[in-house]
């Protein structure tokens, strides 16, 4: 396990993935930390679609114009949903699971890219969230926040650079 100070440093999008798939093991941990991510009032009106299907996973590719196409190089993409019914904070909910399996695949040695899929179309106005709900039979009352990619990496990437922190965004007590 590595420290936090070190895994969020080393945590980095990758788009390109070696052919490896996940074990069983590695999918377990990563839906696990999903599965312990704070939510709003303890609601967890997340939903995790697993999809490691290459058929399903290309045609989520083709779901957003920009973006979106290294979807089809991962061995597993989950589709990270929140229940628009259920509470206001789906988004805000659903977006920190997210990014709590990106940092379990990272600490596995493992890495992983957001794509952005809520409020995104295509050229002639359908909604990527419509063709993901198409392709995997998902309930309307589901809002689709993104699709994370998980695999082996095919490349090492730089750990972040401290020396580029914008720490000029950061404001004490007034902004």
């Amino acid at each position: 396990m590595t420290d936090f100070k070190n895994l969020v440093s080393m945590r980095r999008s990758h788009r390109d993935f070696t052919e490896e798939p996940l074990s069983a093991e590695e999918v377990r941990l990563i839906l696990r930390a999903a599965l312990m991510s704070p939510t709003s009032k303890s609601k967890r009106s997340w939903q995790f679609v697993v999809v490691e299907d290459k058929t399903d996973i290309e045609k989520l590719s083709d779901a957003k114009p920009n973006g979106a196409q290294f979807l089809k190089k991962a061995p597993l993409v989950v589709v990270v949903l929140g229940d628009k019914l259920e509470d206001n904070c789906w988004i805000e909910d659903a977006a920190i699971a997210a990014y709590s399996m990106q940092l379990q695949a990272e600490d596995l040695g493992l890495c992983s890219c957001w794509t952005q899929m809520r409020d995104r179309s295509l050229a002639d106005g359908t909604l990527s969230e419509d063709i993901i709900r198409g392709v995997l039979d998902i309930p309307e009352r589901y809002g689709v926040v993104c699709i994370i990619a998980f695999g082996h990496k095919k490349i090492e990437r730089k750990i972040q650079n401290e020396d580029k922190l914008k720490w000029e965004n950061v404001h004490i007590d007034k902004f």
